[in-house]
């Protein structure tokens, strides 16, 4: 058995702005159980980046261990890749970041190599704000050790062959807001429509952006007493806004009222149609979206969208004042500045 993806596809596939191929952008054959959420997840992501025309090359993803950290080889196979032990991918990331801040980054991870053993470099790797893009599979258990609950599975739920959770469970949205992410947003494995703008918004984001999908377990959480399964979170989801992602060209210009919606010609051509909001959720203001959140918690809700944005943040680098020049290729001559000026930096400590 090979894991390899057939190499013939269509001589006229469509090309993206730097002439790329969607296949260029995909990975091996998932070994994922049929049906899980994650391989749309996988596939979402690199529709958007297809769409964004990044160079594949220039991408760098990492992940930890779990289901969700087995996703990086099914998506951008011509990408960097590094695959860390569990929980500690936000450290693997800060450094590559680091050493080289020309590259983008992608972290997947799931809800127990983040919100357990790697909650401390979640809550890390948020105040340091790395530029990078935190993409959370959430399905409420541990896939590969079969099915425990995990620390976002609600309290009450119940998976297939559990008794239902007695312990309280962590919002990875509503922490991540608290803890000064400048990019917050949630969505469901099932809804590529809103996945794809959300990934394409995380990946425009400079500075720490978090999303986190629910992506039900089609082998272990996926009954009707879950409140990860598929079911409920159709029945259970409710978006702050419709909208889409438009990168930079010439300006498109609307105007239209608030609760209605309007059909926008894009600059290929297509139409979009944009839902305007009532404001019911102000996504700039902190402490809006921690309310929007928990009102929707008490009444069973899921919301989805993006739930809080900032661009006033400072990223890792700037904090750092670090040169404009990735580490990783300074010289020598650039990292010695010679006897006289080291002299002069040692008399200041004197």
């Amino acid at each position: 058995m090979t894991y390899r993806r057939p190499t013939f596809r269509h001589p006229n596939l469509p090309k993206n702005d730097l002439g790329y191929t969607k296949r260029d952008y995909e990975g091996g054959i998932s070994t994922l159980c049929a049906g899980c959420g994650h391989d749309s997840i996988s596939n979402a992501i690199i529709q958007a980046c297809y769409e964004m025309a990044l160079e594949p090359h220039k991408v760098a993803k990492m992940s930890g261990i779990g289901c969700s950290s087995k996703t990086p080889a099914y998506f951008l196979g011509k990408s960097h890749g590094f695959n860390s032990v569990h929980g500690r991918m936000p450290s693997i990331a800060t450094g590559a970041n680091l050493a080289n801040r020309d590259l983008t980054y992608i972290g997947v991870s799931g809800d127990g190599d983040t919100a357990s053993i790697g909650m401390g470099q979640f809550a890390h790797v948020i105040r340091r704000n790395i530029d990078m893009t935190y993409i959370v599979m959430n399905n409420g258990c541990y896939g590969l050790t079969k099915g425990q609950d995990s620390a976002t599975a609600d309290r009450g739920s119940k998976s297939k062959k559990g008794a239902p959770n007695p312990f309280e469970s962590i919002d990875l949205c509503e922490l991540a807001i608290q803890l000064g992410a400048g990019f917050v947003a949630r969505s469901f494995s099932g809804d590529k429509q809103q996945l794809v703008p959300l990934l394409k918004a995380a990946l425009a984001h400079k500075g720490f952006s978090l999303i986190d999908v629910i992506s039900p377990c089609v082998t272990f959480n996926n009954p009707d007493t879950s409140t990860k399964s598929y079911q409920y979170v159709r029945d259970h989801s409710e978006a702050t806004a419709t909208f889409d992602f438009i990168p930079l060209r010439m300006e498109i210009t609307t105007t239209y009222d608030k609760g209605t919606t309007t059909p926008i010609t894009m600059h290929d051509g297509s139409i979009i149609n944009l839902y305007k909001s009532d404001d019911s959720v102000d996504v700039t203001s902190r402490r809006a979206a921690i309310d929007a959140l928990e009102e929707h918690r008490e009444q069973n809700q899921i919301l989805t969208g993006i739930l809080y944005i900032s661009e006033e943040m400072r990223d890792t680098h700037e904090i750092l004042q670090t040169c404009d020049t990735p580490l990783n290729t300074l010289t020598e001559e650039d990292l010695c500045p010679g006897s006289t000026t080291l002299a002069a930096i040692v008399d200041q400590y004197r």
